[in-house]
């Protein structure tokens, strides 16, 4: 289930193919440095960068507001439970679909809420203009990130003991302080697989960034996944070989970033 694609996209990558996909064989490492030689990677680098750094980031702030509220006993929380799983339950296709109505410049909820309230003068064509087509992403991707992010954070706030938080009163320590000092330290290895989980579930987002970004010319806006799915199929070049190494270098460097996170966010073993 795993191995036979890996070693498939391996063998893809240092293969030429036809532009119908037919096998005209092998070419080495000459894939690998044409792909160095795409004027449009380095944007999509760029783009992809600021895409899963924004996206993780916020989600993981907004969360932890969001997993303080649910865990907190009120009149509704169950409703409010309830509400934060619909994002995650439904397609990421149909949602990104209704952002793109939310976002539209002629009949888009969002502009008629802003020019009807007078905070802009002209409807702003969100998934159009150069400066909020990735802003207008990065909010989607928050969106779909934030029911399994909070979730993870509910369930390691639930897993921290009543008697810690009765201690740190007892020591004097405020609401604020004993936040900082108790929860968050508590809370470390369920941000860690909250963090790590969404870095790799945001850098292959294929639906939100292809369903937003599918009416922009070139690639000014691709991450490296819609980019590579361009390369192979949609643009003028369709070739899979070269295609099958930017899918290569996907892998390697997912691993390299959740790696050199886990290695730097390691919390100290308890001692005995």
């Amino acid at each position: 289930m795993v191995g036979y694609p890996a070693v498939e996209l391996i063998r893809a990558s240092v293969s030429r193919y036809s532009i119908t996909g037919l096998y005209q064989g092998f070419v080495g490492l000459a894939n690998y440095a044409r792909l160095l030689e795409q004027e449009a990677l380095p944007a999509v680098v760029l783009n992809t960068a600021v895409w899963v750094v924004a996206v993780v980031g916020l989600a993981v702030v907004i969360s932890l507001g969001l997993a303080q509220l649910v865990n907190a006993r009120f009149p509704g929380r169950w409703l409010l439970r309830l509400a934060l799983i619909v994002p995650w339950a439904a397609s990421l296709i149909m949602t990104s679909k209704l952002f793109v109505w939310i976002y539209d410049y002629y009949f888009g909820i969002l502009n008629g809420a802003l020019t009807g309230g007078h905070l802009v003068a002209r409807p702003v064509d969100w998934l159009g203009e150069d400066s909020t087509v990735m802003p207008a992403m990065i909010a989607v991707g928050v969106f779909v990130s934030l029911p399994f992010t909070t979730y993870v954070l509910l369930a390691g706030l639930q897993a921290i003991p009543d008697e810690v938080y009765e201690a740190a009163r007892v020591d004097g320590a405020s609401g604020w302080r004993a936040y900082a000092s108790v929860t968050l330290p508590l809370l470390r290895p369920a941000l860690l697989v909250a963090a790590v989980l969404n870095v790799i579930y945001v850098f292959n987002s294929f639906p939100i960034v292809w369903t937003l970004n599918d009416r922009n010319p070139g690639f000014s806006h691709d991450t490296m996944i819609t980019y590579m799915y361009k390369i192979a199929f949609k643009s003028a070049l369709r070739d899979v070989g070269l295609a099958a190494a930017l899918g290569v270098i996907n892998v390697a460097v997912i691993l390299v970033a959740v790696l050199g996170y886990l290695r730097a966010a390691r919390w100290p073993e308890e001692e005995p």
